[in-house]
């Protein structure tokens, strides 16, 4: 088996702070070093091309070897800006937007591959990690697992949630979800 850990980006700065600097904030700093201090090691290390992914890896500890163009899980007239944090069963209606098979399935399809392809190159038994963005990262475990029970899955990705899928032969077979502290906490 391989491991894929995913998670989501680390907290960023809000108001006159944002887009001055680093992108993620002091808490948003603490919050990705705690998680990274539990973590790993990853033979392979992915984010998105975004500064905040980016910058959410090297703050756990982890230095980037690839990034790429990842697209959004908000798709026009699919799935609005942040509707996942709306719905009662967010993964269960992702689950049916893409048996619709429109626009939402590709994007879907499109993070299914980079994920695979991500862990694909990993030793058996090894893991590797990637870095993504809240309303993608749901949409593409759905797509990863189709056939799991979505209903039970939870709420969507808080910044630095986590899951561990498991692959063997071309296939996520497992998920474990891992869910980050609300408040990071400060690592002195």
């Amino acid at each position: 088996m391989r491991w894929l850990d995913v998670r989501r980006h680390s907290l960023t700065k809000k108001g006159a702070m944002r887009g001055r600097g680093s992108h993620l904030s002091a808490d948003g700093i603490a919050l990705a070093r705690f998680i990274g201090s539990g973590v790993g090691p990853y033979e392979r290390v992915v984010t998105s091309s975004s500064p905040r992914a980016v910058e959410t890896a090297v703050a756990m500890g982890f230095a980037v070897d690839d990034t790429m163009e990842m697209p959004s899980g908000y798709v026009s007239g699919e799935i609005p800006r942040h509707a996942q944090w709306d719905w009662t069963k967010p993964y269960q209606q992702l689950a049916g937007i893409i048996r619709k098979g429109r626009a939402a399935a590709a994007v879907a399809e499109t993070h299914h591959a980079i994920w695979a392809d991500t862990v694909a190159g990993v030793a058996q038994g090894g893991s590797a990690l990637l870095i993504g963005h809240g309303g993608a990262i749901e949409l593409a475990l759905v797509a990863c697992l189709p056939d799991a029970p979505h209903n039970t899955w939870g709420t969507p990705f808080a910044h630095c949630d986590g899951v561990r899928l498991g692959f063997i032969d071309g296939h996520f077979v497992s998920v474990e979800f891992y869910r980050a502290p609300q408040s990071p906490p400060r690592l002195d």
